[in-house]
């Protein structure tokens, strides 16, 4: 009965092919690299207050992007069995069979290796540093951590805000109070979003006994929590503006964009279901991008 199958894979090498390169695609997970070397992309133009580099970007957001591949592999080799128990994550390639844990461990460490080396020789030891720091905090801390205490969460948020401060220091800019304030929207702005999604998914979670979402036998807890997080950003936002990052423009912007973000949080809130929860993802999807967009147009209007 298997003659069929091999002839056919034989016959249409190409469609093998293009499965495997769709199973690397989905190791790497695309959506969260993109949004991590925006956010690169928009820490290296503040950083470079209008002296820009084009060719030491490329080369930190190639670096950046290799390990935030490695991240994403080590993440999904050491949730595998916890992956084959969530329905959303069921069909990745390691659960489903497609790809072993050896194979991906070594394309991760490759990447990592490759992305690390690269990052020292053509942008700096510093970008070279914290971005080794992200993949730590993000595989041996973040990742050990979901099945075992709700502090995962936290951690978690700290390599993901971690990003645009790479691209800082990329730039050559120091370290000081500028990109401690991007990282700190960064930061805070996972909170509201990540519960929500953690509502959504809580029963996948639960089968996974993956602890992503704090009292979840409270009502209205996690409500309580985003409307918090929510808030806390609000002045935390401004920070550009109060560090000469920014002008009256990216102000507004973004105590228009924060108050929609509480808003949205206490709407899930008062009413905790998969709708208002998937209103405040969709709000924080639209939250960000704008915000650095304005940032990073309006930091440029000050240069002028």
């Amino acid at each position: 009965m298997s003659t069929p199958v091999t002839s056919l894979r034989s016959a249409n090498p190409g469609s093998t092919l293009s499965s495997r390169f769709a199973d690397y695609l989905e190791i790497t997970k695309p959506r969260i690299s993109v949004m991590v070397l925006v956010t690169v992309s928009v820490g290296f133009a503040l950083g470079s207050f209008g002296q820009w580099n084009p060719i030491t970007l490329l080369h930190a957001l190639f670096g950046i992007a290799l390990v935030a591949v490695a991240s994403s592999a080590f993440n999904q080799v050491l949730e595998r069995k916890s992956d084959a128990m969530m329905n959303r994550t069921s069909d990745r390639p390691i659960p489903s069979g497609r790809m072993s844990a050896v194979e991906v461990s070594m394309f991760g460490a490759v990447c990592g290796v490759i992305g690390t080396a690269w990052l020292l020789m053509f942008v700096n030891s510093t970008t070279a540093a914290l971005t080794a720091l992200t993949f730590v905090l993000y595989v041996f801390i973040y990742t050990p951590l979901k099945p075992r205490s709700y502090l995962c969460t936290t951690i978690g948020a700290i390599p993901g805000a971690l990003p645009p401060v790479l691209g800082w220091v990329a730039a050559g800019a120091p370290l000081d109070s500028r990109p401690l304030a991007l990282f700190g929207i960064l930061f805070l702005w996972q909170f509201p979003h990540f519960l929500a999604i953690a509502y959504v998914h809580k029963e996948d979670y639960g089968r996974a006994s993956l602890k992503m979402l704090p009292g979840n036998d409270i009502p209205r807890v996690v409500g309580w929590m985003a409307i918090c997080y929510a808030l806390l950003l609000l002045p935390v936002s401004l920070m550009p503006s109060a560090v000469a990052l920014a002008g009256v423009g990216y102000f507004a912007t973004a105590i228009i964009l924060g108050i929609g973000y509480v808003v949205a949080s206490i709407r899930f809130m008062r009413n905790e279901s998969r709708q208002t929860a998937r209103g405040l993802i969709f709000t924080s999807l639209v939250y960000l991008p704008v915000l650095l967009l304005v940032l990073t147009w309006d930091h440029f209007s000050l240069l002028q």
